[in-house]
């Protein structure tokens, strides 16, 4: 096992020192925009899963009891928890506490995806760099050598597509999940709103 991951390292390194000077930043890119998305992925898998029905939700505001995160831990749970620990006590204000509330929770949900939608952007534009570069590279050998290097002319078209082909694998997925992550977060925003509006009306 130690064997393969050593050449899986020499080979990703030598990839790496293939593609030229935009590859670390690619790295980074990709690194940072993956983060985000387990982030995301996790905490939308969490809301999804156990979720308080609204009849429950309501017995629990009229009674002024937490949830037990044992139990419930999606986001109707977490709506109920944030109203009662903010929640005045006055029916009117309330109700503007619970919508507030209810605001602030999805607002919550679109926290990072358009982070993640830039650096899914910004990939291709990095590989489009990298090609631009790796053919200056190309011509500057051309200059001095003539055709007759074809070795020298390889390493600068070999960055070239390396780049290009890192630029294009980084953002196809990434713009797949932000699709994704934007779409489980427009479902969990419509449960929360509908929960607002259901318990608003039992306040």
């Amino acid at each position: 096992m130690a064997e393969i991951l050593q050449v899986f390292y020499h080979q990703a390194l030598d990839y790496l020192q293939a593609g030229g000077p935009v590859m670390p930043p690619l790295a980074g890119v990709s690194l940072a925009m993956w983060l985000l998305i387990i982030n995301r992925a996790l905490f939308f898998r969490r809301l999804h899963r156990r979720n308080m029905p609204f009849r429950t939700a309501r017995d629990h505001l009229q009674a002024g009891r937490l949830p037990d995160r044992r139990e419930y831990s999606g986001a109707i749970a977490l709506l109920v928890t944030h109203f009662l620990q903010a929640r005045s006590g006055e029916r009117l204000l309330d109700r503007f506490i619970l919508e507030e509330t209810v605001q602030r929770l999805n607002r919550s949900l679109s926290d990072h995806l358009q982070i993640i939608g830039v650096l899914a952007a910004v990939a291709p534009l990095l590989g489009l760099l990298g090609t631009v570069t790796g053919m200056i590279a190309t011509f500057d050998i051309m200059a001095v050598f003539g055709t007759g290097n074809a070795k020298a002319m390889a390493g600068g078209i070999s960055e070239a597509l390396i780049t290009t082909q890192t630029g294009l694998l980084v953002a196809i997925p990434g713009l797949y999940m932000k699709g994704f992550l934007d779409r489980r977060a427009r479902n969990l925003q419509q449960r929360i709103t509908a929960a607002g509006l259901f318990l608003r009306r039992h306040l």
